[in-house]
């Protein structure tokens, strides 16, 4: 995974250095992009929107660790909202595999919840999110799918 403050549309420079940290010590050690997500969205204060990480906060100011994290989740929600549906359900898959839970029960209960709606970053556009939302209950059916085929081979 190559993604440096390069290519981070971040102003300033404790802002590209807390990016840059995040991924180096965190980011990179999270396997998959939607796991990143997910890890990214759970960052946030679901009543205030703010993003708080606590090593990153102690290392740099509260507001370079804010834009990092922000900067990081938009990243990498464009980055799954485009992908190929193929390479979606794989990351899918790779989430539901580190969960450690049972497949059928974690995508079941992700059909029913949708709790893939929180890991949408605040002020995205309406069909953006939508288009997310879409290609990921697309996703959880065609991993459904797979699943159950594998499952009924001899």
């Amino acid at each position: 995974m190559k993604n440096t403050a390069n290519n981070a549309k971040i102003a300033g420079q404790a802002a590209r250095a807390a990016y840059d940290d995040l991924y180096q010590r965190t980011l990179g050690k999270v396997s998959g992009d939607l796991n990143r997500l997910i890890y990214l969205a759970s960052m946030r204060d679901y009543n205030s929107g703010r993003y708080h990480h606590a090593g990153l906060e102690a290392q740099f100011s509260g507001e370079a660790a804010r834009e990092a994290l922000e900067t990081a989740h938009r990243e990498l929600f464009w980055k799954l909202t485009t992908c190929p549906l193929e390479e979606l359900v794989n990351q899918l898959e790779a989430y539901v595999t580190a969960s450690h839970e049972p497949a059928e029960e974690l995508l079941r209960t992700w059909r029913t919840l949708r709790p893939y709606h929180v890991a949408i970053p605040l002020d995205v556009e309406r069909g953006a999110a939508r288009l997310f939302v879409s290609n990921l209950k697309l996703a959880l059916e065609v991993l459904q799918q797979r699943l159950e085929r594998n499952s009924a081979r001899p």
